[in-house]
């Protein structure tokens, strides 16, 4: 899509990361958002990934899971080295990455923050997360999200 950017996909396009945009119209305050987003794009849920930010002890955490699963909030806790999680308030959030709530982006944030992608991400050569703004996803491959976020991989997700 011919000048469309966000901090997102301005970084794949810096980095020469092969992409794919996808939009999709999805009301925010839909039931289980992931699964829609996923049946508007007619990809499964498990391959497409939601972005969530999470206090740590204090400290704030990017963990991005499949849609079709939850966070597992102690996994996360024990991946990012603390003891207690729980999901980052929602100003904070926006403050540190610089995106607002149903559009925040592992990429392109405006302070890059620890990061922890569920391995499951493995299993599929590409997969599907937020570009950084409401109703767009960017296809890529999973390794291309990690080089580019600094990410670790853990099982972080559970049904």
């Amino acid at each position: 899509m011919a000048g469309a950017a966000t901090p997102a996909t301005a970084q794949l396009a810096r980095a020469g990361v092969p992409y794919t945009l996808h939009r999709y119209d999805v009301p925010a305050d839909t039931a289980d958002y992931g699964r829609a987003v996923a049946a508007a794009l007619n990809v499964s849920a498990e391959r497409l990934f939601k972005t969530l930010v999470v206090d740590v002890d204090g400290r704030l955490v990017v963990a991005v899971v499949p849609a079709s699963r939850e966070l597992d909030l102690k996994a996360v806790a024990a991946a990012a080295g603390g003891k207690r999680a729980e999901l980052a308030e929602r100003a904070a959030a926006e403050r540190a990455t610089g995106y607002v709530r149903g559009g925040i982006s592992a990429l392109g944030q405006r302070r890059r923050l620890p990061t922890i992608v569920d391995s499951s991400a493995d299993g599929f050569a590409t997969i599907l997360v937020s570009a950084g703004r409401r109703g767009w996803q960017v296809e890529l491959a999973p390794e291309a999200l990690v080089r580019l976020t600094g990410a670790t991989r853990a099982p972080i997700a559970r049904q």
